[in-house]
């Protein structure tokens, strides 16, 4: 299998899009000695047309159903099994995690130390948790990977056109009766729609005929104008106060605005792999690609770092939001901010390499040929699958929490929730040795193949 540039290419995109959109609409304010932060949206009502095109988390559920798709056939067929499969890509997620959160951690100690008014404390490590709420949602969709892809190669494009009624259903719920913990069921049913179109796309369904991408876009962009003009739904796609939402949970609104992205992003692939057949041009975007997890998750760093250290000083001023001043102050805001994120991102992708270099099932890696000897011969004790189980719910659960609550709500540590994601990775890891084969003999597949995630 030969890698897709292309997909790197749109990873990159979105993280800078996430980052730009992160900077941009939240504002953190300094004001009689207590910093807090603002949502720019909730002042400039033109800015939440912003978000229509600033809103591309839908690109990663898409790229991510068309790798974890690859993933999993190549490494399945080499011999693989589900749970080998699931850990390995769940720790490349949660090494990174680990050590952010443990530096967050950190650092929300010190402060206390430091004695920083609490309520600082808990606005920013806030702001540092938001972008947690990825997490359990792509790991969730990482366990249904294989489960998902049989049901796609068995009804095809309609598991998603399902998957989006039921989410419309969820929605009048929601909107209409007002019913309770029943908005949970969308994460999995919006976000897993386009996840499953990440599989239509890698097998050819969405690519031919030609003009399948063009329909996916028009209907959506159709689907969206019904939806903003018609229904309840704001036009804010990235969050609102309010009682209806489109990401919290994610609504069909969200759905046809990925639905548009989806299909305008396919049929642009050709042109997109011309652009990368030119070896420069794929080194700076393989070299970016390999930062995105790291700057996803550091991104909000500089914007705390950049304020405690500038604005009580009055070394930065801060313009009423929606002012001249306020709009011109915003190109050296984002320069600041990227000066602090560069040096950031470099020094903390040294930490998250090891990941590379975790097994898949805690045995040794394979010898340079790429073979796996072995790969039949695990144990296959059901206690370590039901130890992954057990240790990727836990983290999941803690990692919603924190996303919520943030990594000190009321100015002091989660203990539980922190104590629940360290066992659960633990237990992700530790469920990789029981699993270890016959006679000590090596089981990972290589991943000279794999498209990285």
């Amino acid at each position: 299998m030969t890698r897709n540039r292309y997909l790197d290419l749109l990873r990159v995109g979105a993280i800078a899009v996430v980052v730009l959109g992160h900077w941009l609409l939240t504002d953190v304010t300094y004001s009689a000695g207590q910093l807090s932060g603002i949502d720019v949206l909730d002042y400039l009502s033109w800015a939440r047309w912003l978000t229509l095109p600033l809103q591309v988390m839908p690109v990663f559920f898409v790229v991510g159903g068309y790798v974890n798709a690859a993933s999993w056939i190549t490494r399945s067929a080499a011999g693989d099994r589900w749970a080998d499969w699931v850990r390995h890509r769940a720790l490349r997620l949660l090494w990174p995690t680990t050590i952010y959160a443990a530096a967050v951690v950190l650092a929300v100690l010190g402060a206390t130390v430091a004695g920083a008014n609490p309520a600082e404390i808990a606005q920013a490590a806030w702001l540092v948790a938001l972008q947690l709420w990825f997490l359990p949602v792509y790991l969730l969709l990482i366990a249904l990977t294989p489960a998902m892809l049989a049901a796609h190669r068995r009804w095809g494009l309609a598991v998603p056109a399902v998957m989006a009624a039921l989410a419309a259903v969820v929605d009048v719920a929601i909107v209409g009766p007002h019913l309770p913990v029943i908005g949970f069921a969308n994460y999995l049913l919006v976000w897993g729609s386009m996840h499953q179109w990440g599989f239509a796309w890698r097998d050819g369904t969405l690519r031919r005929p030609t003009w399948l991408p063009y329909a996916l876009a028009g209907g959506g962009a159709a689907a969206l104008a019904a939806l903003l003009t018609w229904s309840p739904f704001p036009v804010n796609m990235i969050g609102a106060a309010g009682q209806v939402q489109n990401t919290s949970p994610p609504s069909v609104a969200l759905l046809a605005l990925a639905a548009t992205q989806a299909g305008l992003l396919i049929a642009a692939e050709p042109a997109g792999q011309r652009l990368l057949s030119r070896r420069r041009r794929w080194r700076v975007v393989s070299r970016l690609n390999d930062a995105s997890m790291t700057v996803y998750l550091w991104h909000m760093v500089p914007v705390i770092v950049v304020a405690v250290a500038l604005y009580p000083r009055g070394l930065l001023p801060q313009p009423g939001i929606g002012s001249l001043a306020f709009l011109e102050l915003r190109p050296a805001w984002l320069a600041i901010l990227t000066v602090v994120l560069i040096p950031l991102t470099i020094v903390m992708m040294r930490l998250d390499r090891p990941v590379d270099r975790l097994p898949a099932n805690g045995a040794p890696p394979v010898p340079a040929d790429g073979r796996a000897p072995g790969a039949g011969a695990r144990s296959g004790r059901p206690w370590s699958q039901s130890l992954l189980g057990a240790g990727a719910l836990a983290a999941m659960v803690s990692l919603v929490k924190m996303a919520i609550g943030g990594f000190a709500p009321g100015g002091g540590l989660p203990l539980l929730a922190l104590s629940g994601y360290a066992a659960g990775v633990l237990a992700v890891y530790v469920s990789g040795w029981l699993a270890r084969p016959a006679r000590g003999r090596a089981s990972r597949i290589g991943d000279q193949v794999e498209v990285r995630s």
